[in-house]
């Protein structure tokens, strides 16, 4: 089957590459998986053979037609949609959810997911590595920025390990990683939504300090308060500093 570029298909085709994704992901018979893009089957399979029952998200109907007519609907439950659209709290809670994600939504499906946190138990995902970098970068490093802090105030994130371009058909022009993302027991900031203000007022200019970019926010005498320098810059708060502050806010 000839990949679509509209809908960033690269198919996996790495026998021990598939093999390591299934170690890291650790299925037992029972677990509620759910797979995004299931594409050629190369995670479908394996997981398939493990798994009671797979539900998978897919958008190409000439995919969907394909796995329909391979599994029977007891054992592969296909929902033929959008996964940036798709309502993941239908399918229960305690989801484990995989997938090989196309990398042109990774990152408005990340935060599209991080809404279903309370429903989920895990994710692994195979993700451009430099996506990865970011989403467990630490704080004061290259790699730290909104997306790190915005997925780390809901997740505690692992990468696992690195694949080469080659393990793919066609080779995207990037390496690639998988990343473990298990849901914390609540987010970091309690204030979610002055969280957000506060992250992409902060990263907006990434080279301006906190006194500039968190102007119509904080005063000099509430950084004195919150004891955060109001001329470090966003990459060197914390999440948990970002959580100090949207918290402080929200009850003044």
């Amino acid at each position: 089957m000839k990949p679509r570029k509209r809908f960033g298909q690269n198919f996996l085709k790495d026998q021990e590459v598939i093999s390591r994704i299934i170690d890291a992901i650790r299925p037992e018979a029972k677990d509620r998986m759910v797979e995004i893009g299931p594409g050629l089957g190369a995670l479908t399979i394996p997981l398939l053979g493990i798994l009671d029952r797979l539900e998978v998200i897919e958008i190409d109907r000439d995919i969907v037609e394909r796995l329909s007519k391979r599994f029977s609907i007891e054992k592969l439950v296909i929902h033929q949609a959008d996964a940036l659209k798709f309502d993941f709290s239908e399918l229960g809670s305690g989801l484990r959810i995989v997938g090989n994600l196309p990398y042109n939504i990774s990152t408005p499906l990340l935060f599209h997911l991080s809404g279903f946190s309370s429903h989920i138990k895990d994710m692994h995902f195979m993700l451009q590595k430099e996506v990865v970098d970011r989403m467990t970068a630490d704080p004061s490093s290259p790699d730290y920025g909104r997306l790190s802090v915005m997925l780390q105030n809901r997740f505690a994130m692992e990468k696992c390990f690195e694949v080469p371009p080659e393990c793919f058909y066609p080779e995207p022009k990037v390496d690639s990683a998988i990343v473990r993302m298990v849901p914390l027991s609540s987010p970091v900031a309690k204030s979610e939504a002055l969280f957000s203000k506060i992250v992409l007022a902060a990263f907006s200019q990434r080279r301006k300090t906190l006194r500039n970019t968190l102007k119509p926010f904080l005063s000099p005498e509430d950084f004195n308060f919150l004891k955060i320098d109001q001329n470090d810059r966003a990459e060197n708060l914390s999440v948990s500093d970002f959580a100090k502050i949207s918290d402080w806010l929200a009850k003044k």
